[in-house]
């Protein structure tokens, strides 16, 4: 009878450990899975990502934490992923992240010259 209890003890700590260990794999490596959606960032932009937002005086009191413990993460995941960025490298469609091709088009449309010119909006009264 104690071994049958001894063992549904174990299975019940070896589920729990597992399911925590699957939630931390599946959340892990943040940044690089979202800096590697965008586009060609180089060579290990998670990492550098997450390196950034620690560094950073202005990064939150929350953020700060969760960055150190995605560091670890995704530097695996950004040395797993190496391959693609490489190929990816020499691929001239994906040079630009998302923000550089927002800032293109803005320039090329001259959206900066033309918000220069907008009249200022009325102050309401509350």
């Amino acid at each position: 009878m104690t071994v049958g209890k001894t063992n549904m003890k174990l299975m019940k700590s070896l589920s729990l450990s597992s399911l925590f260990v699957c939630c931390a794999l599946t959340t892990s490596g943040c940044a690089s899975v979202m800096s590697h959606t965008g586009g060609d960032q180089g060579y290990y932009p998670g990492t550098r990502a997450s390196a950034r937002i620690i560094a950073d005086d202005n990064s939150g009191w929350v953020m700060k934490p969760l960055a150190v413990i995605d560091l670890p993460f995704s530097a695996v995941m950004d040395t797993l992923l190496l391959p693609w960025d490489w190929l990816r490298a020499d691929d001239g469609t994906h040079k630009n992240s998302a923000h550089d091709r927002v800032l293109q088009s803005e320039k090329q449309a001259g959206t900066e010259a033309s918000l220069a010119t907008a009249a200022a909006m009325p102050a309401t009264a509350h």
